[in-house]
């Protein structure tokens, strides 16, 4: 027959039972509910990670405005700002060497006085107004320039918060997942069609991950286990056909051999005999040999773990 499966192989949180939801002996269908846990504390968790996935989304918001303004701020400084500046400085550094030629040429003239000391002085203080503009126009440039590297950095400045940012949205999602996986848990189906046997949890009651709940039979996953002495399996091997008798009501089924057990079923008990040397006496060992029954007469009766049955393996 089929093993039993518990409900509880579902990880869940340490908690209340909120309802049970079935009773002992009640059919189920996979995926209906058997237990509620109280949810109030992980639901409590649950809002305060999707608060805190909404407040990540909007400090992405947030940096991506600043990442924005931080561009078009180091594009302005690249761009037109510097672009203007170096023409002033080309400008004014044209205005100076003209003006430095025309004080230049007028210094011979003034020594041998053929233009008057006013005049002279006049290009004289030309000459040293256009310089002192051209510098001043460097520094402007260079200043510009490195308001361009500083914008530069603050650039990439932003971008690292913008990714700092878009991490917090990722981890914030990751941890409402986890928290809504966990509030999931709190309430318990069954893992597949069955039948609830031994109910032994109730409402109220304190209950820790791994505890049993209850057991589900799944009765529509059943097969035989059958145990034939080692000396009937010399002409046994998987695919014989097979005729099943069922005590409780004397219906033959048909089946057939799945496989056949590697090891004995004393070897396999929980209290192996162990055979002291001297004292040996044979004992004629039993094999479990597994037989499924065929899905149409498998429908024809519902076999239960712990039944009997006598099974004819056909080996001729």
């Amino acid at each position: 027959m089929s093993p039993e499966i518990t409900p509880n192989d579902t990880p869940i949180e340490t908690g209340n039972v909120g309802k049970v939801l079935v009773e002992d002996n009640q059919p189920v269908k996979e995926g209906q509910s058997l237990v509620d846990l109280d949810p109030r504390d992980l639901q409590a968790k649950v809002d305060q990670a999707r608060a805190a996935l909404v407040q990540a989304q909007s400090q992405v918001e947030v940096a991506k405005a600043e990442h924005l303004r931080a561009t078009v701020s180091y594009a302005q400084a690249k761009g037109s700002d510097l672009e203007a500046a170096q023409a002033t400085l080309e400008a004014r550094r044209s205005s100076y060497e003209k003006a430095k030629v025309d004080y230049q040429r007028m210094t011979p003239l003034a020594e041998r006085q053929e233009i008057s000391a006013l005049s002279y002085d006049a290009y004289r203080n030309q000459a040293e107004v256009n310089e002192g503009e051209w510098k001043v126009a460097q520094r402007r440039l260079n200043s510009l320039r490195q308001e361009a590297e500083a914008r530069k950095a603050n650039v990439a400045a932003q971008e690292a918060r913008l990714a700092q940012a878009q991490a917090g949205i990722a981890q914030a999602k990751a941890n409402l997942e986890a928290l809504e996986l966990q509030l999931s848990y709190t309430r318990i189906t069954a893992p597949v069609e069955g039948v609830v046997t031994r109910k032994f949890v109730e409402t109220g009651q304190v209950v820790q991950p791994g505890q049993g709940m209850m057991t589900l039979v799944p009765l529509h996953q059943t097969w035989i286990t059958a145990n034939y002495k080692e000396t009937q399996l010399a002409k046994v091997h998987p695919g014989q056909e097979v005729e099943i008798k069922v005590d409780m009501n004397g219906m033959v089924l048909k089946g057939k051999v799945d496989s056949i057990a590697g090891s004995t079923g004393a070897r396999m008990s929980l209290l192996p005999p162990e055979n002291a040397v001297g004292n040996f006496v044979k004992v004629v060992q039993r094999i479990p040999v597994k037989i499924r029954i065929d899905e149409e007469d498998a429908k024809k009766v519902q076999l239960r773990p712990g039944m009997n049955v006598e099974a004819t393996i056909l080996t001729k």
